[in-house]
């Protein structure tokens, strides 16, 4: 029973690994797409808790995108404060994550000034700045290094760094 039991662990992480890095790979995608947001979006639908915060932020990001793409001006507002909400709770939940602290200033950086969702640009950015070698995982490393380096928010000496 016990080697059955982590049997099921181990196909289980390797799984929610597996998913992560597709959502890892999707999401700069579907900045341009709307079918990609969609699939991403679904990929995300069964996040429900902040017990996987990396995930949450995903979702949330996701959700500002698919307001990205909706028809109504209403949908839009709705699908947006909800994103906000997912990324802050996983701000939240994980606030020394360099993963989440790039996913919300990405969002930010996209976001129109007229939303208000820019005050954080600053701090992710320093952040980022003090903690990237300290990243929790390479392909994680290699996300934020390529947003950094397509960043406006960033210097070219600061980019250099990377």
């Amino acid at each position: 029973m016990k080697y059955l039991l982590l049997l099921f662990f181990f196909i289980s992480f390797a799984m929610n690994a597996q998913d992560l890095n597709e959502i890892r790979s999707e999401y700069p995608k579907a900045v341009e797409s709307s079918e990609v947001a969609n699939k991403l979006n679904a990929a995300l639908a069964s996040v429900k808790t902040p017990s996987k915060p990396i995930l949450l932020a995903y979702k949330g990001a996701a959700s500002t995108l698919k307001a990205n793409f909706a028809k109504s001006r209403s949908d839009k507002k709705e699908f947006f404060k909800e994103g906000v909400s997912l990324i802050e709770s996983a701000i939240e939940a994980e606030p020394s994550n360099i993963e989440i602290r790039y996913i919300r200033m990405s969002v930010q950086e996209n976001s129109p000034r007229f939303l208000g969702y820019h005050k954080n640009i600053e701090e992710d950015k320093e952040f980022i700045l003090k903690n990237y070698a300290n990243g929790s995982s390479a392909k994680s490393k290699e996300i934020v290094k390529n947003f950094v380096i397509n960043s406006e928010n960033f210097s070219e000496n600061e980019k250099a760094m990377f």
